[in-house]
């Protein structure tokens, strides 16, 4: 029916442009507009309609989130990734976007972000020198937050009975420390404040437990070391500080994520740090209660991990231009020192202002 009316219209158009006295341009627009329509017509009997196409569109536009299975690397002395974990929250969090969560513990922030290198872990957290060696070794990583700085919760310790009283007795002495870990960078800053060299001293790289052992055994002069295993040699050991690195370095931590995920996966990067953040408040307000969860955690007494949580600082936050300009001093230092094999500019893998 439609098809036959819109064919009498194009004749009663026609007829009309025909008999009428008009220019040769005015009948070809005639006849373009009368074929024009016809064709619409046809086309709107046969078709379906536009909502559908519209709905589809739709329905595309807010299509659920490509399921994925996120990989964060963490380590049990790390409050806030360990405590995550320990919550749940996460998975819930990451259920309603089909995807879901795996933890890897590592020892220290080194191996972890060589796990981030291997493409075995998506996100993690670490201490201020791991990335500068990260960066300088290839690894496409980006710094996506930092956690705000805690100078009291590292130290250099030397046994209480040592004849060594300041960092400047350290010439010639042997100090264990994790390469490349926050500690790392705190002794060359207060070498250098004493008025010594890092060639001054004999490192030791040890991981936290292995360097613990040497110390307690006798086997080093002195170990560079962050809490809570910092306060744990200084109540079970009777470890005496000679410096923490109020003055000399902020000691200050990072979370950090595979470029890749933060590039195809930012709605997941973000419900992270919402998770990350939420965690971040409960531990700065309950340090009784994160003690008691890392007892179990550490082996070590709640007492003493009441002592390392309450001289620590929370608060997690996107990196400011005062934070790249802090962790490119630690760069320019460890590439100076030749500990890194070439320049690096932090302020080329940072996330900021969500980009």
């Amino acid at each position: 029916m439609l098809i036959k009316l819109a064919s009498t219209q194009i004749l009663g158009i026609l007829s009309y442009c025909h008999q009428t006295v008009l220019s040769q341009r005015t009948r070809s627009l005639a006849l373009l507009f009368a074929t024009g329509l016809g064709l619409s017509l046809v086309v709107a009997a046969c078709s379906p309609t536009a909502t559908t196409t519209q709905d589809t569109a739709t329905a595309n536009t807010y299509a659920p989130t490509k399921s994925l299975t996120v990989s964060i690397g963490y380590q049990k002395s790390a409050t806030v990734l360990n405590a995550l974990k320990t919550k749940g929250d996460l998975e819930k969090a990451l259920a309603a976007s089909k995807s879901s969560v795996k933890f890897l513990e590592f020892p220290a922030g080194t191996p972890l972000l060589e796990a981030m290198n291997a493409g075995s872990i998506d996100f993690g957290y670490t201490g201020e020198g791991p990335p500068v060696f990260a960066q300088a070794a290839g690894t496409a990583l980006v710094y996506v937050a930092y956690e705000t700085a805690n100078p009291k919760s590292e130290g250099i310790l030397v046994p209480k009975d040592s004849p060594i009283k300041t960092v400047a007795d350290l010439k010639g002495k042997k100090v264990a420390f994790a390469k490349g870990s926050n500690t790392h960078y705190l002794l060359v800053k207060a070498l250098e404040a004493a008025g010594l060299q890092y060639s001054d001293i004999n490192p030791a790289f040890l991981k936290p437990a292995e360097a613990r052992a040497a110390f307690e055994g006798g086997n080093v002069d002195a170990w560079a070391i962050w809490d809570p295993y910092l306060a744990a040699a200084e109540k079970s050991a009777g470890a005496r500080l000679i410096t923490d690195a109020t003055g000399i370095a902020a000691n200050r931590g990072y979370y950090l994520a595979r470029k890749s995920f933060v590039d195809e996966h930012p709605e997941i990067l973000k419900l992270i740090l919402d998770e990350v953040k939420k965690v971040d408040r409960w531990a700065a307000d309950n340090p009784v209660e994160v003690a008691k969860f890392l007892e179990t955690q550490l082996g070590i007494e709640a007492s003493v991990l009441e002592v390392s949580e309450k001289r620590r600082n929370y608060g997690l936050f996107p990196l400011s231009d005062e934070e790249i300009a802090g962790q490119q001093q630690i760069a320019d230092t460890f590439q100076k020192l030749q500990l890194i094999p070439k320049p690096v500019q932090i302020k080329e893998i940072v996330l900021k202002d969500g980009k």
